[in-house]
């Protein structure tokens, strides 16, 4: 159960999508973004809050099969402070999963021995080859106040006369302010380009290529796009909150405070300056690319559900 389906063709959509192919054919996996008072031997849904009402329906109809609650960067760092129904839901279910190894610090200490961390994944590939003439940096994410594109952008310009160094940004303008503001800062700056949504596969390509992936999100429950660069060899400059240090590691080098622009730009322009940067980065995190592989998520995935079947026999898929 995922409160967006394909035509929001957002993390939601793209976890639930990916999971329903990783549990198959074990299982038979029907994606809703609101449960029709089926039959179905196991619910697992993505967003305590936005999935609230189909959590308690469920939990109502079927008190004695297993309810599985994945929980995004929204629940964990503002919602299950702030809203009742979310935190409602995280009572309501027999598992909770977290997409980083941080995820369960944020939960009521009661309810932290039902989470279970499963990282996501993504194919490995090779970095592309990359251009020594300058340093492209890059950011994939759309433009909503979440992902902070400001800090980027003012980043961007704090480095307007870094000739040597270029910014790409990819990401669909949902606040449409926000796309004006890209709009305006790429017609002043010529190193910064805003290029809007593209194609998964023309997306993968860009962070093969960039020589770094920026993340500056001010919450997140375990971003993607981070797991695609580092399964391409592609080092990582982030902003420094448990989402992001519980997939790059508590140690990561590559961090700044949030909305640190001053901090982020300095980071770009070591990464061009100090040939050793964005080795000692990749150093890091070359050991942690396994963590992302597809045959883990499914490993992961099925031995979590398998447990939770086994624990409520009624429940045995059909």
């Amino acid at each position: 159960m995922t409160p967006a389906l394909a035509a929001a063709n957002n993390g939601n959509w793209q976890t639930a999508q990916r999971w329903a192919r990783l549990l198959q054919p074990a299982y038979r996996v029907r994606l809703t973004d609101r449960w029709a008072h089926g039959d179905e031997a196991m619910m697992i849904a993505l967003h305590a809050r936005r999935s609230a009402a189909s959590v308690e329906a469920w939990h109502a109809a079927h008190p004695d099969r297993p309810l599985t609650l994945v929980l995004t960067g929204t629940d964990l760092y503002r919602d299950i402070d702030t809203d009742a129904q979310a935190r409602h839901s995280l009572t309501l279910a027999d598992a909770l999963v977290v997409l980083n190894e941080r995820g369960a610090d944020p939960l009521p200490e009661a309810l932290r021995g039902k989470a279970h961390v499963v990282l996501q994944s993504c194919t490995a590939r090779l970095p592309m080859t990359r251009t020594p003439r300058h340093l492209r940096a890059l950011m994939v994410g759309h433009l909503r106040e979440e992902k902070d594109p400001r800090t980027y952008w003012r980043a961007a310009e704090r480095l307007a006369v870094r000739t040597d160094i270029r910014l790409d940004h990819i990401g669909d303008a949902l606040d449409p302010a926000l796309g004006a503001e890209a709009t305006a800062l790429a017609a002043r700056l010529p190193q910064f380009q805003w290029l809007g949504g593209l194609p998964h596969a023309t997306v993968r390509r860009r962070i093969q290529a960039a020589h770094v992936l920026v993340h500056a999100s001010r919450m997140e429950g375990g971003a993607h796009v981070i797991i695609e660069a580092i399964r391409s060899g592609t080092p990582v400059l982030a902003s420094r909150i448990d989402g992001n240090l519980g997939l790059l590691g508590s140690g990561y080098g590559g961090v700044f405070d949030v909305g640190d622009d001053a901090a982020l730009a300095a980071l770009i322009a070591r990464a061009r300056d100090d040939p050793d940067m964005l080795p000692q980065l990749w150093a890091q995190l070359a050991p942690r690319a396994a963590l992302f592989a597809p045959a883990a998520e499914r490993a992961g995935l099925h031995q979590l559900v398998g447990s939770l079947m086994a624990r409520h026999p009624t429940g045995s898929p059909p």
